[in-house]
């Protein structure tokens, strides 16, 4: 009898090491930053790991650590974590881990912005240089969001965690697509403006007008300002065009070529996307942004030179 009982408990005990140890997800997991603070104890650490779902018991983890003899050795700091790590493998990162830092990466920046802020973060192994070689034929694809990243991480690392990511939120949208949302993004600032301007500048190419938007010729120009520059540039995006910007020879200017730009001038975020896959049909043609960025729109040339009058 006594045999029985024990050889039940040893079975139930290791059942439950089996489930404790393992990890606490098994399908869409998603990292989190955990952060371990100064002198936090083993036993404080494990409890606020349950309770943050990132392992299935505190005392399980504890379990863990004393095996692997790594109880005193948790270091102080900032962790990228996953639920999909088992508690050994998140027992290790405590105590060998990278301290990672969040980035924002704001919707419409072009990629020479998002190396320069890397640069800023105090990545020590990135490189602009590098970064604009890898990301030579990916804008547009480098994903608008707020990321944490290796600190060690190189420039091919993080081409690689933006452009991943890109392909994870969105629908993958065609290059023409991708094209116009850039646009899209830098025209328009709310959703529905993002809506109407999608409409307005499909109407257009459609009939095969020029789409005469001014985010394209800044682009144009802020590439010839600012390329090769190896400080910061504060215009990639100047505010003020003159006539003679507006006339600028680039593949790039709309008012002087119809179709397309021949690549993404900018990297948009979902929503400008999702604005050019579900265009706001309405009876404009034209459309202006005041220097509060208020959107005014027209049906007719005569309408639009009124609201540029009124407006600009």
């Amino acid at each position: 009898m006594f045999i029985s009982v024990f050889c039940f408990l040893f079975s139930v005990f290791w059942i439950w090491c089996f489930w404790a140890t393992s990890p606490s997800c098994q399908k869409e997991c998603y990292d989190k930053m955990f952060v371990v603070k100064k002198g936090e104890s083993f036993s404080s650490v494990a409890k606020r790991l349950e309770e943050e779902n990132l392992i299935r018991s505190a005392l399980g983890f504890q379990i863990v650590g004393l095996r692997e003899g790594v109880t005193r050795k948790i270091q102080a700091g900032d962790f990228r974590l996953n639920p999909e790590m088992s508690p050994s493998e998140i027992a290790y990162e405590l105590t060998h881990g990278t301290r990672d830092r969040w980035v924002t990466i704001i919707e419409g920046w072009r990629r020479e912005e998002i190396a320069e802020k890397f640069i800023e973060a105090g990545f020590g192994n990135f490189q602009k240089e590098e970064f604009l070689k890898e990301s030579k034929n990916l804008e547009g694809k480098l994903f608008p969001d707020t990321y944490l990243i290796p600190q060690d991480a190189d420039a091919q690392k993080i081409t690689e965690i933006l452009t991943k990511n890109f392909a994870k939120k969105t629908p993958m949208p065609s290059r023409e697509v991708l094209i116009l949302a850039s646009i899209v993004e830098r025209e328009a600032r709310s959703r529905n403006d993002r809506l109407i301007v999608a409409g307005i500048l499909l109407k257009r190419l459609a009939k095969g007008w020029a789409l005469q938007a001014d985010a394209t010729v800044q682009y144009a120009v802020g590439t010839k300002k600012c390329e090769g520059q190896k400080e910061k540039c504060k215009d990639w995006w100047p505010k003020d065009l003159t006539r003679e910007d507006l006339k600028i020879k680039s593949p790039y200017n709309t008012y002087l070529y119809t179709g397309l730009p021949p690549a993404p001038i900018c990297n948009p975020g979902l929503e400008a996307i999702e604005a050019v896959l579900n265009p706001k049909e309405t009876d404009f043609w034209f459309y202006l942004s005041d220097k509060e960025g208020n959107m005014h729109y027209a049906k007719t040339v005569e309408e639009h030179n009124s609201n540029i009058e009124k407006y600009l």
